[in-house]
């Protein structure tokens, strides 16, 4: 171990003695950027960002759990990320399926699929489902993995499950724009029955929410953290709920 390698652990711990547990988030949003950036800077192929991403997940989740963190919900495949070539989409998605299968078998968080898996290919899909469905009776911490996801997505695909809902009902287009209100909508999201995220941390420099939780971040505290997803250390996950910890939220008061 090296002096900087002591020196953040010794910062580290600073950190994390200065977090108040009553003022850290109950559930944390991440947009896991930086994959490709991290690879090239590394003179590697971008499978090896891949799969280096895939491993901070699981240190990150660990992270949160430590620190009573109750719901997770990561970006990790946009439908942005479908029009990718498609060798290099076969390969994010293979890493993609092997980290949702080695989190399945830790045995330790319950995992949840959000988007339109409809839109990935039927294999990928139901490697998933699978994976995830063995998580079902899981306690601890709550884990939301976005594969196939876009706001705008969301938002359709809620739309259309409450229009076919309401006329499985009986009802008119008329009625159900006469009585139409947030919580009907906020019913047919994929995230239906759990509360919005707290704090959203971008990594990668990117100061944009690209679509992520367009309708649940809408009172959400947002951290962008320069680093690349692969080196985003634990020093800099402690600086993010120290930042969230330090805000006065006022919900659009």
């Amino acid at each position: 171990m090296g002096m900087s390698d002591l020196l953040y652990g010794v910062y580290e711990r600073r950190l994390s003695k200065m977090l108040d547990p009553e003022r850290l988030p109950h559930h944390v949003g991440a947009i896991v950027d930086g994959n490709r950036r991290w690879a090239r800077g590394a003179g590697a192929g971008v499978d090896f960002g891949y799969q280096a991403g895939a491993e901070k997940i699981t240190e990150f989740l660990g992270w949160c759990d430590d620190l009573g963190v109750q719901i997770v919900t990561l970006w990790v495949l946009s439908t942005d990320n479908l029009r990718r070539p498609p060798d290099e989409l076969a390969a994010l998605l293979s890493v993609i399926e092997q980290m949702v299968e080695s989190l399945a078998a830790l045995e330790r968080w319950r995992l949840q699929l959000i988007g339109n898996l409809d839109m990935l290919p039927p294999e990928s899909a139901a490697r998933l489902k699978r994976a995830a469905a063995r998580t079902e009776h899981a306690s601890g911490l709550n884990v939301n993995i976005c594969v196939g996801y876009g706001g705008r997505q969301e938002l359709t695909d809620a739309m259309r499950s409450l229009l076919l809902d309401q006329a499985a009902k009986g009802r008119s287009l008329e009625e159900v724009a006469h009585t139409l209100d947030v919580d009907d909508i906020a019913e047919h999201l994929y995230t239906k029955g759990q509360p919005d995220p707290d704090l959203v941390i971008r990594t990668s420099g990117e100061q944009r929410l690209s679509g992520f939780l367009l309708w649940q971040s809408v009172h959400s505290e947002f951290y962008f953290s320069d680093a690349l997803w692969p080196a985003f250390r634990k020093v800099d996950f402690l600086r993010a709920m120290r930042s969230y910890a330090s805000r006065e939220r006022r919900f659009g008061a």
